[in-house]
């Protein structure tokens, strides 16, 4: 390993090492005993990250890298002097592995440091993967082609992985990319890192990744992946004849060069995708369910724009202003029903020092809507070391007999070299959204900028959402609004002061102004005093949290079905205590109690949460979240309760299953997934979704709604 000022790197002390080339053949068994690994030096000692910064890892980690024509290999020897202690909790595909012993890599193939592609895995060989985009963010619904292997041993444990560059997307003519590792002990909660191994570093920060050099030969084939389905749905309904489809499909990968994909869907069936899960609305505004669906999930970071952010410290709620210009779940969803998505395609990649991503998509006719076409255009011109400025532009709109056109443009600016290496963000935007015409009061913009470091972190945000701001294939929470939040944070580290890991200590204010009327339609105040954090993995969240809020009522609200909030001012001061056990543990749970008034009245507010571990094969939880409202215009309970058993055979063949009630919709459901991986890219997956309708009568009793069976085999052709 060397310095990367001597190969003329801007940063002096970002590791570099060179990838050994060879040409003998590597077999996956985790065992590392090839020519290869041990012709191949090791890249160097990793570092604490925490909870003793700087300072040499409690474990030793011994890192090999190689590649040949074809693949990317790390070989990984994780001693540990205590391997009777290591945890391993899971092997599903794509699973947390938040509460495991794990390695975690990076690979900046760009070397841009804004994005990278992230691998991770465990002792019991579970496959995570994703892309990690805005210095930050992670999207692990992205799934590579690759293969690994794991063992443990009386010394620890070892992970021997392959990463095709067929799976990768890199510039032509570069033999360096950016690279990082991170091993976790979680017992120790420590982390141990290959470059950039400060409190104020975030693994996922790309701009902290070290170097890797020598990928010379290598080889991407044609570059084209063609991946053949064959769908079929059956569905029954009480009164009805059950129905029975039966569909083919094609997903296609194509690199058109080195650094620039199209991907493409035809027939695209999503039965694979899991269920939302429950909410129920007690406020005035939409509520926000996450994107599911693979085709929409791959390349996500693409089309991420500045509008939404910054995210709040551990448990504090989001501001509820976020705006998205494209939001995936606009296409082939509506009123909660699906839409068949005909085609679609995306081109996204790098071209120069230009972010690029294009996206089109066609839905099919139902009773609901006609035949619809959908465009999104977005790039991102990268700037200095971690900033671009960009523009996007969508047309569509997912309702019938309306289209509805986006347009706008954001600035990222960011730094880790502010204040003698601490991090510095600010985010800007424009938007304009208009639909069927309607113009004048169409515009959305705002900035937030934020000081996000371990000790201290601060943040300031402001946002308007005019009244006609009509995103057509985008979302937004409140509209007709102006918003300002901000907030700080102190987060000491004790040093051993009552075992406490960490200490947070959180002040936020949001306030929100009417546009029409120029009142204030909203506002709290939220003081997070106490949020310890031990090593012993248990935390005291709230010992007094207490909050100021301010919501004023220009028309009548419901609130829950029947009980109707007269306009007016309510100001509430309400307080929580929030507990939680640490999750290595076979048996763990959380408990929050929010208590004080609420509206017109009073409301009590619980949450608990049960979870229990068989390593590496069985986890089952379950958890309820209730509002228990007492007020003059009568009294309701919100609950809803969401239970999980997952089993996992191998690290290839997984079961889960997820039953979810809420008291809104008196509605019991219950889907049960299964994926096997037959190889890397190719998987047969079964689920199956049954639904009841609660009946409060005399019977009081659950009744069958409809019955769902969906099964798809996906098998992928590399060339």
């Amino acid at each position: 390993v060397v310095l990367a000022q001597e190969l003329g790197s801007t940063n002096q002390n970002t590791p570099v090492v060179s990838v050994t080339r060879i040409s003998d053949k590597i077999v996956l068994d985790g065992q590392l005993n090839e020519t290869g690994w041990k012709s191949a030096p090791a890249i160097g000692e990793l570092v604490q990250q925490q909870p003793k910064t700087g300072q040499a890892p409690s474990e030793k980690t011994v890192i090999h890298l190689l590649h040949d024509d074809n693949n990317l290999y790390i070989g990984v020897i994780a001693f540990d002097r205590e391997p009777d202690r290591i945890i391993a909790t899971n092997m599903a595909r794509d699973a947390s592995l938040s509460s495991d012993d794990r390695i975690e890599i990076l690979l900046d193939t760009f070397r841009d440091q804004r994005s990278a592609y992230y691998f991770a895995t465990n002792p019991v060989g579970a496959s995570v993967d994703g892309l990690a985009f805005g210095n930050g963010k992670l999207n692990t619904d992205w799934d590579a082609i690759w293969d690994l292997r794991t063992q443990q041993t009386d010394e620890g444990w070892t992970a021997e992985i392959a990463i095709p560059f067929k799976s990768l997307s890199f510039p032509e003519g570069s033999s360096t990319w950016g690279f990082n590792i991170n091993r976790s002990i979680y017992r120790k909660l420590e982390q141990d890192r290959w470059s950039g191994a400060r409190l104020e570093a975030d693994f996922l920060q790309v701009s902290e990744a070290g170097e890797i050099t020598n990928l010379t030969g290598l080889k991407q084939g044609v570059g084209l992946d063609i991946r053949p389905f064959i769908a079929s749905r059956w569905l029954n309904e009480p009164g009805s004849d059950s129905d029975l489809d039966f569909d083919p499909g094609l997903d296609l990968f194509y690199n058109i060069t080195p650094n620039l994909r199209f991907t493409g869907t035809v027939n695209t069936d999503f039965g694979e995708t899991e269920v939302d899960a429950r909410q129920i609305n007690l406020s005035r505004y939409s509520l926000f369910f996450p994107e599911k669906r693979a085709f929409f999930l791959e390349d996500a970071g693409v089309f991420d724009f500045s509008s939404t952010g910054p995210s709040p410290a551990g448990g504090l709620a989001r501001t509820g202003a976020d705006v998205y210009p494209f939001f995936s779940r606009r296409i082939g969803l509506l009123n909660g029903a699906e839409v068949p998505l005909m085609l679609g395609g995306k081109l996204t990649g790098t071209i120069g020092s230009r972010d690029i991503g294009i996206l089109y998509a066609r839905t099919d006719e139902t009773s609901l809507v006609e035949k619809k076409d959908f465009f999104v255009g977005r790039f991102k011109q990268n700037i200095l070391e971690q900033s671009y400025i960009g523009g996007i532009v969508t047309d569509g709109h997912p309702s019938a007999n309306t289209s509805g056109q986006t347009y706008g443009l954001d600035l990222h600016l960011a730094t880790s070299d502010f204040l003698d290496r601490k991090n510095l963000v600010f985010n800007g935007y424009a938007l304009r959204g208009q639909t069927d015409g309607v113009s004048g009061d169409d515009l959305s913009y705002g900035f937030w900028a934020q000081y996000p470091n371990d000790k201290w972190d601060a943040q300031f945000v402001f946002r308007e959402i005019q009244e006609n701001f009509n995103p057509g294939i985008g979302f937004a929470q409140r509209k007709n609004v102006r918003m300002y939040r901000v907030a700080g944070s102190y987060n000491p580290r004790p040093n051993d002061f009552l075992n406490i890991q960490q200490a947070f200590h959180d002040l936020y204010y949001t306030h929100f102004v009417n546009l029409e009327n120029g009142q204030v339609e909203s506002s709290e105040l939220y003081v997070a005093p106490f949020d310890w954090h031990f090593f012993s993995g248990d935390a005291i969240h709230a010992i007094a949290d207490f909050s100021r809020r301010f919501e004023r009522l220009f028309e009548p609200f419901e609130i829950s079905p029947g009980i109707i909030l007269p306009s007016g001012d309510y100001y509430f001061n309400r307080s929580k205590i929030s507990l939680a056990s640490a999750r290595k543990r076979p048996l763990s749970g959380n408990l929050s109690i929010g208590w004080g008034e609420y509206w017109s009245g009073r409301a009590e507010e619980i949450t608990v949460s049960l979870s229990y571990k068989l390593p590496p094969w069985f986890r089952a939880s379950i958890s309820t979240r209730q509002t228990l409202a007492h007020l003059p215009e009568g009294d309701f309970t919100a609950r809803v309760i969401t239970a999980t058993l997952n089993f996992a055979v191998s690290p290839s063949l997984s079961f889960s299953n997820l039953v979810q009630y809420d008291n809104r919709s008196d509605i019991l459901g219950w889907q049960s997934r299964m994926r096997w991986t037959i190889k890397p890219g190719s998987d047969l997956f079964l689920s199956f979704n049954q639904g009841w309708t609660y009946r409060d009568d005399d019977v009081r009793s659950f009744d069958p709604t409809e019955s769902k069976v969906a099964v798809k085999l996906q098998y992928t052709f590399r060339f």
